[in-house]
C-alpha cells in the first residue's frame, strides 16, 4: 500500500539564468530539490526538461512557479534519459507604466509573481539533464479566478485545483492562476487582478471563474448573492467577451460540513451557487457544477474518510508541527488533485474545445467513484506553513 510522503526539506540547491531565452545543459542530481529560475518578461514559455543522469538512477517530478504540478514521477535508469515538454505562464503584478495589480503582503514573496519563470525538480532522486526555455505565442492560455481552492498554494500541505489541473493539460494550453486566498469577485476586481488578465487575454483565450466562499461573508449595504455577487459575475462576463476571451463559471466548492446524521453534507453557501447559476442562463455562460461534485465527493468518502481531502492532520505529522490541523474547507494535495479532475470532467460535459488538448494518459473520473487516498503519492516540494490560507 503506498503513503502520501510527508517529509520536508530545508535546503534545496538552486541556479539562477537571466535570459528570455535558455538552452543549458545542467547535469544535475541530487537528493534534495533543484530550483531553477531564469528572469523573462510576462508570457508563456515553451518548456522542455531531459530528466535523468549518467551516474546513477533517478526519480523526479517537475513542478513550476508556486508548485504547479506538470508531471508524475518520472522514473530513469543510469545514463537514460526522457524529456517532458509543457508551458508556463510567466507573470509580475505590473500592468502598464503607472497600474499594478495590488498584491497582499504575503503574496510579495510568491515565486508566481516574481520576476523570473521558476521551475523546481523534487522526488526521491532528482535530477535534471537539460532545460530549454523559449517563448511561446501559440498556446491557448487559461486564466484563473478565484480564491484559496483555486489559488497555487505556495507551501505544503496546502494544496488547490489550480495547481494541480496543469498536469491533464498538454503544451498547447497554458495555465496562468491569478487566483489568492481570502478574495470574493468583489476583492479580485478592486485588485486589478481582472485588469492583468485582460492586459495579457489574446482572442480565443479561456478566463475560468470560481467565487462565493468569501463572497457570502460581505455584510454591507448591497452585498448579497443577488445583487452585487450576481452584478460582478456580470462584470467578468462582459469585459472577457469584450476582449474576445471565453468565460467559464465554477460553483464554489463544498465545505466538509456533514449534518447530524454524518451521511449527508449541508449547503454552507446559502444562495450564492443557484446565483451563478442563475447569471450564468441569463448570460449563456458555460458553467462547470463542482458545487454539485464536490458534495457527492464528500458524501462518496464518509464523515471519516472525506477529511483526507483536506489538511486534517495529528500533531506532529509533520516537523515542528505541535498542533493538530483541522480545515473542512482546504485542500490537502490528494483533494486538490480529485477536485482539478472535477473540473476538467465539468469542461468535457459542456463540450469545451479545451478537452482536444488532454494529455493521452487522462482518464474520465466520477466523484461518485473517486480515487484511493492510499493509492495517491505526492512528493513535497520542501516547504511547509501551517498558517491557515485567508478565506473559509
Amino acid at each position: 500500500m503506498r503513503k502520501i510522503f510527508i517529509f520536508t526539506i530545508a535546503i534545496a540547491t538552486s541556479l539562477l539564468v537571466r535570459a528570455q531565452k535558455v538552452d543549458t545543459l545542467l547535469n544535475i542530481y541530487s537528493d534534495r530539490p533543484i530550483d531553477f529560475s531564469v528572469k523573462v518578461p510576462d508570457g508563456n514559455y515553451r518548456v522542455t526538461v531531459t530528466l535523468g543522469s549518467k551516474k546513477r538512477a533517478a526519480q523526479t517530478v517537475v513542478r513550476a512557479e508556486s508548485r504547479r504540478h506538470y508531471s508524475d514521477l518520472v522514473t530513469t535508469n543510469k545514463g537514460q534519459f526522457q524529456t517532458v515538454t509543457f508551458t508556463v505562464n510567466k507573470h509580475e503584478p505590473t500592468i502598464d507604466a503607472s497600474t499594478s495589480v495590488k498584491l497582499k503582503p504575503r503574496e510579495l514573496s510568491y515565486k508566481n509573481w516574481d520576476e523570473t519563470l521558476n521551475l523546481q525538480f523534487c522526488g526521491p532522486a532528482p535530477a535534471v539533464q537539460r532545460i530549454t526555455v523559449e517563448p511561446d505565442s501559440l498556446a491557448v492560455t487559461v486564466f484563473l479566478c478565484g480564491n484559496s481552492t483555486v489559488v497555487d498554494q505556495e507551501q505544503e500541505p496546502w494544496a488547490s485545483w489550480g495547481q494541480m489541473i496543469t498536469r491533464w493539460f498538454d503544451e498547447r494550453v497554458v495555465i496562468a492562476n491569478y487566483a489568492e486566498s481570502g478574495l470574493s469577485a468583489t476583492t479580485f476586481l478592486a485588485q486589478l487582478r481582472l485588469d492583468k488578465i485582460l492586459s495579457q487575454l489574446r482572442k480565443g483565450d479561456y478566463v475560468i471563474c470560481e467565487f462565493g466562499h468569501n463572497d457570502e461573508k460581505e455584510k454591507r449595504a448591497g452585498d448579497g448573492a443577488w445583487y452585487s455577487y450576481s452584478r460582478n459575475l456580470k462584470i467578468f462576463a462582459d469585459r472577457v467577451r469584450e476582449k474576445g476571451g471565453n468565460i467559464i463559471f465554477v460553483t464554489p466548492t463544498a465545505r466538509r460540513f456533514f449534518n447530524d446524521d454524518q451521511k449527508t453534507l449541508r449547503n454552507t453557501h446559502g444562495d450564492y451557487p443557484e446565483a451563478m447559476r442563475t447569471v450564468a442562463r441569463r448570460e449563456d455562460v458555460p458553467l462547470i457544477e463542482l458545487n454539485g461534485m464536490t458534495h457527492t465527493f464528500y458524501e462518496t468518502l464518509g464523515f471519516e474518510g472525506s477529511k483526507r481531502a483536506l489538511v486534517h492532520y495529528p500533531a506532529n505529522t509533520f516537523p515542528d508541527q505541535p498542533k493538530a490541523l483541522a480545515d473542512n474547507t482546504h485542500f490537502n494535495p490528494f483533494g486538490a488533485w480529485e477536485v482539478a479532475k472535477m473540473i476538467v470532467m465539468g469542461l468535457k460535459q459542456m463540450g469545451s474545445p479545451l478537452v482536444q488538448y488532454l494529455r493521452a494518459d487522462w482518464e474520465d473520473f466520477d466523484p461518485a467513484h473517486p480515487d484511493s487516498p492510499d493509492a495517491f503519492v505526492w512528493y513535497p516540494s520542501g516547504n511547509t506553513d501551517f498558517v491557515k490560507p485567508d478565506g473559509n
